[in-house]
C-alpha cells in the first residue's frame, strides 16, 4: 500500500470503462442523439454513473433532486438504481434540453420515477416546498451558483442524506493558478470546494472519478 495514488493511464481507464460502467446501448445512443441535436456532450461519465448508483443503493435513496438535467443521462442512470416507488425531480433551465430529456425518459420507461422541470434552478428553489426531505441531491449546473444551491438545499436534505456536485476538478484546473479554460467557473468551483469542505453540517470528501465529484453526508 502507498499513500501515492496510482496514475490512471489509458490502459487502466479502458479496464475501468469495460468492467465498471453503468452505460448500455440506450445511454450510448442517447449521447449520440443528443450530440446530433446540438446538446453539449458534458454528461457524467459512465464510471461516475456506476459510482452514483452504488451510493444511491447504499443509502436506500428514494427521494432525489438533480439540478442540471441536460439530456437526461444522469437522471436515467440514477433512476435505474432506484425502487419503483422512488422519485427524481430534475431541473433544467434550457427548454430544448428539457424537451429532449422528457422524450428519453419516456423511451426508457421511467416517467413514473423521473419528473423533468423546465425552470431556472434558483427560481424553482425559492418557491419549492418538498413534502419529504431529499435523500440525495446532485448538482451539475451553473458553477457560480453552487454555493447558493448548497445553502438553499441543506434544509431540504435529511440528516444522513448526501449532497454531491460534479466538476469538482474544474475541468482539470482546480489546482491551477492560471487555468486555460473557463477561469470564472474554475474560480467558482475552487471557492465552492473550500466552502463545502468546511461546512459544519457535512462530512465531505472528493472522489477522483470523471471530472471529480465532491460529496458530503449531512451530519446535523
Amino acid at each position: 500500500m502507498s499513500q501515492k495514488p496510482t496514475p490512471v493511464d489509458d490502459r487502466l481507464f479502458e479496464y475501468l470503462k469495460q468492467n465498471f460502467s453503468s452505460e448500455d446501448d440506450f445511454l450510448r445512443n442517447l449521447v449520440e442523439e443528443a450530440r446530433t441535436e446540438g446538446i453539449p456532450d458534458i454528461s457524467i461519465s459512465p464510471e461516475q454513473g456506476l459510482f452514483m448508483q452504488f451510493i444511491l443503493k447504499s443509502i436506500k435513496a428514494r427521494n432525489i433532486l438533480e439540478l442540471g438535467t441536460l439530456a437526461g443521462y444522469s437522471a436515467i442512470t440514477m433512476a435505474r438504481a432506484l425502487p419503483d416507488d422512488a422519485k427524481i425531480i430534475t431541473i433544467e433551465n434550457e427548454f430544448k434540453h428539457a424537451v429532449f430529456a422528457v422524450k428519453k425518459v419516456k423511451e426508457a420507461g421511467l416517467e413514473n420515477i423521473i419528473e423533468v422541470q423546465n425552470s431556472d434552478a434558483l427560481e424553482f428553489l425559492r418557491i419549492y416546498n418538498p413534502e419529504n426531505k431529499f435523500d440525495f441531491i446532485f448538482v451539475d449546473a451553473d458553477k457560480p451558483n453552487y454555493a447558493r444551491y448548497l445553502d438553499f438545499l441543506t434544509p431540504m436534505l435529511r440528516v444522513g442524506g448526501i449532497f454531491a456536485a460534479d466538476n469538482a476538478f474544474a475541468f482539470g484546473f482546480v489546482a491551477s493558478s492560471a487555468p486555460e479554460r473557463n477561469p470564472e467557473d474554475v474560480k467558482s468551483i475552487t471557492g465552492f470546494n473550500n466552502y463545502f469542505r468546511n461546512h459544519e453540517q457535512y462530512s465531505v470528501c472528493m472522489v477522483p472519478v470523471g471530472d471529480g465529484i465532491i460529496m458530503g453526508v449531512k451530519i446535523k
